[in-house]
């Protein structure tokens, strides 16, 4: 009956005002299929990196240490001054930055896909992957298994053979066919799963929220959320459904499984991993060819022990140690003005579900931000973070499950990602599967799922109260 009405309306007024029908006919079609308004334009888009409001001048200087060390190139050898510690022998990017730059250092994946440049620069013989494309997410790749037992490890795309600056280094990249989709990485190699970049944004607040907090957040909710079909799983030491340290017990809170524990932990396991530069978190290379290694001792970064009295005492820190005081003191995504329609999603986004797992806000305790301070930061001290996160994993169902188990995260489960700068996001899920916002909303529900109910209450909605949803999401 739509398509019929529609069709005598354009029919009655194509000869009087054609052009204004057509409008209120695209509105009537927008209005019965609520739609993506896609990646919101903000003031601050590209940048620079904002502060948190707030800090000391002795911290700011630490934050602009390391937001330089963020966007440093790497190089194999023959290193520059600011050039880094010794790219490879196997990598997947240069640079910090070149990964977290949307919608400036710090956040995620950028439109303008940087790894096939990446790939061949300075001569390399990489070929690039099936599912590395230049309007596609940045990726790494994990093996679910390897030589018959689990793995679960990245195998990095690309290797320093070939490069000018890589010597005889003559190693090879991983085999990562047969291909698939190469937007949504889908239906390739089976033993494949991707990542994405997380982003950076108000890290610090996240790392300053104290696990008390947490699980008095969850405590609370239970109740609640047992109605909806959200819970978890029994844990042997805090209990509940949370990811804990096989350190020390804590809660664990950075990664698409809540896998790291802290903002340094992250920063070590990024720069050995993903960029191949062993630290002194993690001493050892991960490729160990020795024609390969440019020179560099091990661990190749570490604390600068040997600079002058005259030297700032930001540079005495590792290049580690700058990254996580840069992400520690990035602030927070701003959020747009709220509207009518964004106001009215977010009641929709707490009437729904969204919030059982999506906590609007913690509260962080008392934290130094850096190396310099003896005493909390008034910064990162009980301030409210608006992160729109519970910090804890969540049973995601078959149709996410990447077969991956970290720390007491299993195969289908994932921390409930932060929402604050979801407007600014180009690409969603853990694999960057989609850039479309209710196609990610969708595809939380599948079997096993915890969001299974909630899924069923948003598709409950009429679509003017999904728009108006879609427009809060992409509001934060």
């Amino acid at each position: 009956m739509r398509t019929q009405h529609s069709s005598t309306r354009l029919h009655f007024c194509a000869a009087r005002a054609l052009a204004a029908c057509a409008g209120a006919l695209l509105g009537a079609l927008a209005a019965a299929n609520p739609i993506d308004p896609g990646v919101r334009a903000a003031p601050t888009d590209g940048g620079p990196p904002l502060p948190l409001p707030g800090l000391a001048a002795d911290e700011l200087v630490f934050f602009e240490d390391g937001l330089a060390r963020f966007g440093t190139v790497e190089v194999v050898s023959g290193a520059l001054p600011n050039q880094g510690n010794g790219l490879g022998p196997r990598f997947n990017s240069t640079s910090c930055s070149s990964c977290h730059s949307q919608p400036y250092l710090g956040g995620s994946s950028p439109a303008l896909n940087p790894l096939p440049a990446i790939a061949t620069a300075d001569g390399a013989s990489n070929e690039i992957p099936w599912f590395i494309t230049a309007h596609g997410p940045v990726r790494e790749a994990r093996f679910v298994m390897s030589n018959g037992v689990r793995d679960g490890g990245v195998h990095n795309l690309f290797v320093v053979s070939g490069r000018a600056d890589a010597g005889s280094c003559a190693i090879t990249q991983p085999a990562f066919t047969p291909a698939g989709n190469p937007v949504t990485g889908q239906g390739g190699n089976p033993n494949i799963v991707f990542r994405i970049p997380t982003p950076l944004l108000g890290a610090g607040l996240i790392e300053a929220i104290p696990d008390s907090a947490i699980l008095a957040n969850m405590a609370a909710n239970a109740g609640h959320n047992s109605q909806l079909g959200v819970g978890g799983h029994a844990n042997a030491i805090l209990g509940g459904n949370t990811n804990l340290s096989a350190n020390d017990g804590t809660i664990t809170r950075f990664g698409w499984k809540a896998q790291n524990k802290s903002l340094l932990m992250f920063a070590g396991e990024a720069y050995n991993v993903e960029m191949g530069i062993s630290n002194q978190l993690f001493p050892q290379e991960r490729d160990g060819t020795a024609s390969c290694q440019g020179g560099f001792p091990t661990p190749n970064d570490t604390d600068n022990f040997t600079t002058g009295s005259a030297t700032p005492a930001s540079a005495v820190l590792s290049d580690i140690e700058a990254f996580a005081d840069f992400m520690r003191m990035l602030a927070p995504p701003a959020p747009a003005p709220a509207s009518t329609s964004s106001s009215n999603g977010r009641a929709n986004f707490v009437a729904v579900g969204c919030a059982a797992c999506h906590t609007p806000s913690l509260t962080t305790g008392a934290a130094i931000a850096s190396g310099s301070s003896t005493s909390p930061s008034p910064a990162l001290s009980g301030q409210t973070a608006n992160l729109f996160s519970d910090l804890l994993v969540h049973h995601m169902g078959q149709g996410l499950a990447d077969g991956i188990t970290q720390g007491s995260a299993g195969p289908d489960e994932f921390r409930s990602a932060p929402l604050w700068g979801l407007g600014e996001r180009v690409y969603f899920l853990h694999d960057g599967r989609t850039s479309n916002l209710l196609t990610a909303i969708e595809a939380h529900a599948s079997s096993g799922s915890e969001a299974n109910v909630v899924i069923q209450r948003f598709n409950a909605l009429t679509s003017a109260q999904q728009q108006d949803l879609l427009n809060f999401l992409r509001s934060l």
